[in-house]
C-alpha cells in the first residue's frame, strides 16, 4: 500500500466528462512528467450515493488528494476533516488535500482566477463589478474579499441567488457589496477597476454576448471572464477595443491547475508547460 502514495487521483461527480475528453487531465500530467514526478491523476466517475465510500477508500488507500466536480462539491464536505480558509466561507470544496492523516477540503475555483488577475493587477483597493451569482462567481468573489478589495457589486438576474453572496460577503469578510438585478445592457460604473463575467455567458460560442453597455468599458480597466472555450470571447474582444486589459479564461484554468499540484505535492510547476497542455487538449 506505500507505492499508493506515489499516485494521485481525481474524484469525479457522475455527469462529469470521462477521461479522454477532460482536459485537466492533461493539464495536470503534463506538469507530472515535465517535473518527473512518478504520479498520476486518474478521472473516475462516483455516484453521490458512492461518495461516502469514495472518500474513505481514497483516504484508506493512502491517495495524496483528489479533485471534486459537480454534484460532489458541497456533500463531500461531511466526509472530510476539515476545510481551508475560503472552502469553509463559500461552502463548497472542488480540491482536497492530504496533511498527515487528514483530509482537509480546499477551493482553487478562486484561487486559480486570483493568481490570473494579480498578473495584471493588484485588487487590493480595488472596485469589482462581477456579472453572475453560481458557484465561479461566488468562488471569485470569496478569494477577491479575502484578497482585500474594496468593494463588490454583484450583477444576477435572479435577486434570490445574488442576495445571497451579496450578504454572504458582508457578514462573513465585512464586505462592502451591492447587488445589482440585471435587466437590460448593465452599466459600470464610473471608478470601476474590475469587470468579470463569472457566468457561462460564452462558453463554446464566440458571439455569445454578454449584456453590457461597452461603452461604459474604459481605456485601463480590467477585463476578465471565466470562460476558456474560446479563449477570446466576444466581452474580451469589445473590451480590447476600447482599450481594457483582458483576461482570459484560461489562466484560470491553467493557474486552478497550478494550486492544485502545490498543495498536493509542494511543487510549484511550470505554468507554460501546463498552458501548452491545456490549449493543445481543447485543440487550440
Amino acid at each position: 500500500m506505500a507505492a499508493s502514495q506515489n499516485f494521485l487521483h481525481a474524484l469525479v461527480g457522475s455527469m462529469s466528462q470521462g477521461a479522454a475528453g477532460n482536459p485537466t487531465v492533461a493539464v495536470i500530467e503534463a506538469a507530472f512528467a515535465h517535473h518527473d514526478l512518478h504520479w498520476r491523476y486518474i478521472n473516475m466517475e462516483v455516484t453521490p450515493a458512492d461518495l461516502s465510500d469514495a472518500v474513505r477508500g481514497a483516504k484508506a488507500m493512502g491517495f495524496r488528494g483528489f479533485n471534486c466536480s459537480l454534484p460532489h462539491k458541497v456533500n463531500v464536505i461531511a466526509h472530510l476533516d476539515g476545510l481551508g480558509e475560503s472552502a469553509g466561507i463559500m461552502g463548497a470544496v472542488n480540491c482536497v488535500v492530504r496533511r498527515g492523516d487528514q483530509l482537509i477540503g480546499e477551493n482553487t475555483d478562486g484561487k486559480g482566477f486570483l493568481k490570473s488577475l494579480v498578473s495584471v493587477i493588484d485588487p487590493r483597493g480595488k472596485s469589482v463589478v462581477l456579472f453572475g451569482a453560481g458557484g465561479a462567481a461566488r468562488a471569485i468573489a470569496v478569494e477577491l474579499g479575502l484578497a482585500g478589495v474594496k468593494k463588490i457589486t454583484v450583477v444576477n438576474r435572479g435577486e434570490e441567488r445574488g442576495r445571497e453572496l451579496v450578504e454572504l460577503l458582508r457578514t462573513k469578510l465585512k464586505l462592502e457589496a451591492e447587488l445589482v438585478v440585471w435587466n437590460g445592457d448593465y452599466a459600470v460604473p464610473a471608478g470601476t477597476d474590475v469587470v468579470i463575467n463569472g457566468t457561462s455567458i460564452g462558453l463554446y460560442d464566440g458571439e455569445a454576448r454578454l449584456a453590457i453597455d461597452v461603452h461604459s468599458l474604459h481605456s485601463g480597466m480590467v477585463v476578465a471572464d471565466v470562460i476558456f472555450n474560446p479563449p477570446r470571447t466576444r466581452l474580451l474582444r469589445d473590451a480590447e477595443a476600447r482599450g481594457c486589459i483582458p483576461v482570459d479564461g484560461l489562466g484560470m484554468l491553467v493557474n486552478q491547475a497550478i494550486v492544485g499540484v502545490e498543495f498536493w505535492t509542494g511543487i510549484t510547476p511550470d505554468a507554460v508547460v501546463m498552458r501548452e497542455a491545456l490549449e493543445n487538449a481543447l485543440g487550440l
